[in-house]
């Protein structure tokens, strides 16, 4: 008597976890900012063209709050990444975070922006201390607000760079200890250390007591 032939055993569902894959699914990853700065050193453009996707929202925000302007700072957020091209040998990972050597850079190109005239640097003052009053009230130390612009960026040069990256944003960025941490990739208590022994520091460079 012939036998029917088997029937097939229908393909099981592979099972999948909470992310959609399924084991073996090859994950899709892309290379820390860290890896995009090193390639672009080498004048690597498809990791510039990577690193700008990745980036341009954030340091075109910080420009902004600072600016005001969106034309300008968008003028600014070029200059910006033609200083990254031109300069992204200077990054080291053993100093800072990648996203807080670009934020500098940011940041600076904006103050200087601002302070090319005489009514941007009224504003620079006004709104500055203002913002630290409103937003980093842990870090607001009135006797160095009022200390001149040049005591302060000499006595910056006596902190660490981790210190500098955190006391930059919060002091002349005037963003909150949250912001300031979101902007460096970094734990929220590892951002307000960082600003409470970077005040420290300017204290005593600057010999203003508590």
């Amino acid at each position: 008597m012939a036998l029917d032939p088997p029937e097939e055993e229908s393909e099981r569902p592979r099972s999948r976890g909470p992310d959609g894959r399924a084991p073996g699914d090859h994950e899709i990853t892309e290379p820390p900012l860290s890896e995009l700065l090193r390639r672009v050193a080498q004048g690597d453009e498809d990791a510039f063209s990577g690193l700008y996707d990745e980036t341009a929202s954030l340091l075109f925000a910080l420009i902004k709050r600072v600016v005001r302007d969106v034309s300008i700072s968008e003028e600014v957020l070029q200059e910006v990444f033609v200083e990254i091209w031109k300069h992204a040998t200077r990054f080291d990972s053993n100093r800072g975070s990648a996203h807080g050597w670009m934020c500098t850079i940011a940041h600076r190109r904006a103050v200087d922006t601002v302070r090319s005239t005489d009514a941007a640097r009224r504003r620079d003052s006004e709104e500055g201390v203002r913002a630290i009053e409103e937003e980093v009230v842990d870090v607001q130390e009135e006797g160095i607000l009022r200390i001149e612009s040049q005591r302060v960026v000499t006595a910056m040069r006596a902190l660490t760079s981790p210190q500098s990256e955190a006391i930059r944003l919060a002091y002349f960025g005037g963003y909150s200890h949250r912001e300031v941490a979101a902007l460096l990739g970094i734990p929220v208590g590892t951002a307000k250390t960082r600003i409470r022994d970077g005040m420290i520091v300017l204290r005593e460079s600057l010999g203003v007591t508590s």
